[in-house]
């Protein structure tokens, strides 16, 4: 099943509906902790019409091991895929300097450490991974341009801003006549939708593109986990038991009625209702066999929610209300 492709905003990008979300390459206990293991997935990835990989430079057991691992096993195949990594969490990366992590110094640094892991001469997309207060995204936007002109990257987003900040640096940009962030990266699913609030309107109003991480939830929203339970070597039961113990068991189990009465999966649904909304360019979403990767392509273009479908879910999966509206 090859997925479909959607543009990134208003850029000249376009990604594959269904991204590879690449954090769990070089990961202690994964299926993918190991070279063959990260080569399997990219293999099924390419296979399957996916060409968005997304990773970042402080991913895997020892910061750095993704990326190591995808450019070993993209070798002779970089062209075919849209490479995305992102920069600046808090994460220490072992540099022998002080400096804040959306400056020059420290993206001039980060940049050529991940062109070297990733054996590449260029990133398509690469993202500020949290917001810097100690830095004017100014100087951010400014260092990010000299690496597009020099050829070194060719587009740059954002992760985890909040809607006042995509507003800052899209006047921010338009202020100084440079090139401005194309997309935006934050968590975002049937289970977690704050977004709704301010990101996805700003997004939608500057014209970013929309990448939501964790779309699944960290798997509640595949399928593979009741309320008695899920399989004894996901995430979730090993070591992120307050999800599943934390989450609406009773809203999942009407959604997995609603799927049912519609002939799809929970997968193909959550990754419906995510795509419908135009402002969502590709879904990513993490994989450690080629069995998951098949899924989630062929969950990219199996379904999509008419009107009375996307009611219904928001019925059973409500905007909570927001603290600060409170009076």
């Amino acid at each position: 099943m090859l997925t479909s492709h959607r543009r990134v905003g208003a850029s000249g990008l376009l990604v594959s509906a269904t991204g590879l979300g690449c954090n769990n390459f070089g990961r202690t206990g994964t299926a993918t902790e190991t070279l063959e293991g990260t080569r399997a997935v990219i293999d099924a990835a390419i296979a399957n019409g996916i060409t968005l990989l997304d990773t970042a430079d402080m991913y895997g057991a020892t910061a750095g091991t993704s990326e190591t691992l995808m450019g070993q096993a993209l070798d002779g195949r970089r062209d075919r895929v849209v490479l995305a990594t992102k920069f600046g969490h808090e994460r220490d990366m072992g540099y022998d300097f002080p400096a804040a992590r959306g400056s020059r110094r420290y993206i001039r640094r980060a940049v050529e450490e991940s062109l070297r892991r990733l054996r590449t001469d260029w990133i398509d997309l690469y993202q500020l991974h949290l917001p810097d207060a100690d830095t004017p995204v100014a100087e951010t936007i400014d260092a990010l341009d000299e690496l597009v002109r020099e050829g070194k990257i060719r587009y740059y987003g954002h992760s985890n801003f909040t809607g006042w900040q995509i507003a800052e640096a899209e006047f921010t940009a338009r202020e100084r006549h440079t090139g401005r962030f194309v997309s935006a990266q934050n968590h975002y699913s049937l289970l977690a939708r704050a977004a709704e609030r301010e990101v996805l309107p700003a997004v939608q109003r500057y014209g970013l593109g929309f990448f939501p991480y964790f779309p699944l939830h960290n798997g509640l929203l595949t399928g593979k986990f009741t309320r008695e339970g899920g399989p004894s070597s996901s995430r979730i039961m090993s070591s992120r038991r307050h999800v599943w113990e934390a989450a609406p068991w009773a809203a999942l189990e009407q959604f997995a009625v609603f799927c049912e009465d519609r002939g799809i999966t929970m997968l193909q649904a959550a990754f419906g209702w995510l795509l419908v909304n135009p402002a969502v360019s590709s879904v990513i979403a993490g994989a450690t066999s080629p069995e998951q990767v098949e899924a989630n392509a062929e969950a990219g273009s199996a379904w999509r929610p008419d009107a009375d479908d996307a009611a219904a879910i928001d019925a059973l999966f409500p905007l909570p209300e927001d603290p600060a509206a409170r009076v």
